[in-house]
């Protein structure tokens, strides 16, 4: 930390620390305005700016909110002769490092400065290590792989059933990321050049359910304005994926029943059948053996599916992944909604790793997501987390 940006309206202050600071090797730029300050930073870069809070043109702290919003990575110390704790603490949520009061100590201000590098730095180290931590657990389709012992059971069952041709069912509650584990199941195949087709069977037409699985002959009904193929010939040659597979209507679980046997298809006004070579893995958060009793589902169409069972556990029972899951979906945050947060704060991780997750993986990614778009400081921060999903804290609260 070499660069520095001294703003203050008060030109013998500016001069004074620009002095000071350069005998102890800074390099120095001062500005007496918001507006001269943001064409110094264009072309300074700066790596801290020391900024008063009350300015000519503008607050220190709308100031403070605009670099962080521009330049993140640059630490801030915001100094004013108007100390009180409501501004210091407004300082700090804003993204302020530290905040001094004057008259200025220039002793006391190094001290500051030095504290701030050395929490950079650490952060910096931090950032590196959980990157090369995460990237080393990441799979090709961008998932993190998770370290609990739950994980490894599951990751285990995909090495030992991929390279067959068995029929996998995956059971688990929703947000566990059950088609995560069927793609991971397909890549690891001997079908991994062929296509993987998920289908989302809680959302198909009953009426159009057949055409959408087989496909349709031009004419073959109204509507059927062109040949349509189905989700079975996408899936030639590789896998197919029926999400929610509980959801099916009696006929085609019975038809499905039968290209399973057969392993023949025949397109909804076809006369002739026609071959399919695929590899079916299915999933559901239903209570299958419930659906069967009731007569919703096909025994024999259960059985046919379930050759391989893999069950996935709920996020709650597998806490020691629930950090390492959180900075993976904040570095996907950070990429996709082009920020540039470092981390979260100890008591913030524990007010994740205590929560009880009801929408499992799936609400931890949308909790990041929405914490990182919302901050506006490095570090996620505990009052972040109150004021924006106070669910969480108050669930961690009740807890203690």
């Amino acid at each position: 930390m070499k660069n520095i940006l001294v703003l203050d309206d008060d030109i013998t202050l500016g001069l004074m620390l620009k002095t000071w600071l350069t005998k102890k090797s800074f390099a120095v730029h001062t500005a007496i305005s918001v507006a001269n300050a943001k064409k110094v930073i264009e072309q300074f870069k700066p790596d801290l700016v020391i900024s008063d809070l009350r300015l000519p043109d503008d607050s220190g702290i709308s100031f403070l909110k605009w670099m962080k919003s521009v330049y993140p990575e640059v630490i801030f110390i915001m100094m004013t002769g108007y100390a009180d704790v409501q501004t210091a603490v407004e300082s700090i949520r804003s993204g302020a490092y530290d905040y001094i009061a004057k008259p200025l100590n220039p002793e006391e201000l190094l001290k500051k400065m030095n504290a701030a590098a050395s929490v950079v730095k650490k952060e910096k180290e931090a950032k590196a290590s959980r990157k090369t931590k995460t990237e080393d657990n990441v799979f090709e389709n961008g998932y993190v792989k998770g370290q609990s012992l739950e994980y490894k059971r599951v990751y285990e069952y995909v090495e030992l059933v991929a390279p067959t041709n068995l029929a996998v069912f995956i059971k688990g509650n929703s947000g566990v990321g059950k088609e995560h584990i069927a793609r991971m199941v397909h890549d690891k195949s001997k079908r991994a050049s062929g296509p993987f087709v998920p289908v989302d069977c809680g959302v198909m037409s009953r009426e159009l359910s057949a055409s959408d699985f087989f496909g349709h002959i031009k004419g073959s009904f109204t509507g059927a304005i062109s040949n349509k193929k189905g989700h079975f010939t996408e899936a030639h040659g590789g896998t197919l994926f029926l999400d929610e597979i509980g959801n099916l209507s009696s006929d085609v679980q019975m038809q499905l029943l039968r290209v399973l046997q057969e392993k023949k298809i025949k397109p909804v006004g076809a006369s002739k059948e026609e071959d399919v070579d695929v590899r079916i893995v299915v999933a559901t958060n239903e209570d299958m053996e419930q659906s069967i009793a009731s007569g919703k589902f096909r025994s024999d169409l259960y059985h046919r599916l379930n050759e391989f069972l893999i069950k996935m556990p709920p996020l709650e029972e597998c806490t020691d992944d629930i950090a390492l899951f959180a900075h993976h979906f904040l570095a996907k945050a950070n990429q996709e909604i082009d920020k540039n947060v470092i981390g979260f704060d100890e008591e913030t991780l524990e007010c994740l790793k205590t929560y009880h997750w009801p929408g499992n993986i799936r609400e931890l990614r949308n909790v990041v997501f929405r914490l990182v778009l919302v901050s506006q400081t490095p570090t996620i921060t505990v009052d972040l987390l109150s004021d924006n999903i106070p669910e969480i804290y108050d669930y961690y609260q009740k807890r203690q």
